[in-house]
């Protein structure tokens, strides 16, 4: 396999950022992704296409987002840098390294061993110490830590599951895909003191997020 060059990829990387710059309004959140280097959290076979707007496959049958899902769903969040933030779907670990950038503190929780193993591993190496990668079980969410200050979701479900809202502080922000196995909804969830509010932020398509409060399958995230 022909190796990727240090320029090759600087040019897709200015490219992307450039293309994300006249979607995503929040300068802060396309300057966290450009300090990302999403070519590592991708594996090497693809690592020409790190920076093309497109998801990408990680194994398991997972896929890190595309760059402007990426994008889109971290802005929707609100953040200010002072937030505890869940993340439902390490995934490659790719987004958490984007929320550390953005956030005081970040709890990602995977369902699958050797993806979180592998994104703990690569975000440790790589300094993001504010990140802390647990492995799910029966129960979704991280509800020893909570309650949280935003909640990312980066998988689809049914419905806005309950658990989620239960660990979400007052005033705090979810995000996730919601709909059919095939296409969703993006949403935001503002909880106040009055019930839980919601903003329909545009079409998308994810992985299924599996488990209770979700599709049939294994243990949720």
């Amino acid at each position: 396999m022909a190796t990727v060059s240090t320029n090759d990829l600087a040019r897709a990387r200015n490219a992307l950022l450039a293309d994300l710059a006249s979607e995503v309004r929040d300068r802060r959140v396309v300057d966290a992704m450009s300090r990302v280097p999403r070519e590592l959290f991708v594996v090497e076979e693809l690592r020409r296409s790190a920076y093309e707007n497109v998801p990408l496959p990680i194994g398991y049958g997972q896929t890190i987002s595309q760059p402007l899902i990426v994008g889109l769903m971290t802005e929707a969040l609100q953040l200010t840098g002072n937030e505890k933030v869940l993340e439902i779907g390490t995934g490659s670990g790719y987004q958490a390294a984007v929320l550390s950038l953005l956030a005081a503190h970040v709890i990602s929780v995977e369902r699958i061993q050797p993806l979180a193993d592998r994104a703990a591993e690569l975000l440790r190496d790589l300094g993001y110490t504010n990140v802390e990668i647990y492995t799910g079980g029966e129960t979704m969410g991280w509800p020893e830590s909570s309650p949280y200050d935003a909640i990312i979701v980066t998988a689809a479900a049914p419905e806005v599951p309950r658990e989620l809202l239960d660990q979400l502080g007052i005033g705090g922000r979810l995000v996730i895909p919601v709909g059919s196995r095939d296409l969703q909804e993006l949403v935001r969830i503002i909880k106040t003191p009055e019930g839980a509010v919601r903003h329909n932020l545009g079409p998308c398509r994810f992985v299924p997020l599996l488990g209770k409060s979700a599709w049939p399958g294994q243990a949720a995230v």
